[in-house]
C-alpha cells in the first residue's frame, strides 16, 4: 500500500474559506473518478498556530504505479489547476506500508 499525504496552505483572501471548501469537494470527488485511488480522506484544519496548514489529504493506492496513474489522471490535473490558483504552497509525503 502507498500512502500519499498533501498539506496545503491557501493564499490569504476574503474567499480563503470558500477556496478551502471547494478544494476539499474537488479532492473528495476524485475517489469516484480515478480508478487507482483506493481511498481519500481530507480535513480542514482548525488549529490557529503559525505553522498550521489549511487542508490535508491522505490518499491510498495499491502501489507506486497507482500513485503515478493518479498523478497524471486528467481529473486530478483539473483539481491541481484549481488548487495552484488559490494556494500559497503545499507539502507532500509519500510512503509505503505493509
Amino acid at each position: 500500500m502507498v500512502v500519499h499525504i498533501v498539506m496545503i496552505k491557501f493564499k490569504e483572501s476574503e474567499e480563503k474559506m470558500a477556496h478551502i471548501r471547494r478544494a476539499k469537494e474537488l479532492i473528495d470527488a476524485l475517489v469516484d473518478k480515478v480508478p487507482s485511488l483506493r481511498s481519500m480522506e481530507t480535513g480542514i484544519n482548525f488549529a490557529r498556530e503559525d505553522r498550521a496548514m489549511d487542508l490535508v489529504l491522505t490518499a491510498r493506492f495499491d502501489d507506486r504505479h497507482g500513485l503515478e496513474a493518479y498523478a497524471t489522471h486528467p481529473e486530478h490535473l483539473k483539481v491541481i489547476d484549481f488548487i495552484k490558483s488559490v494556494a500559497e504552497y503545499s507539502k507532500v509525503v509519500d510512503y509505503e506500508t505493509l
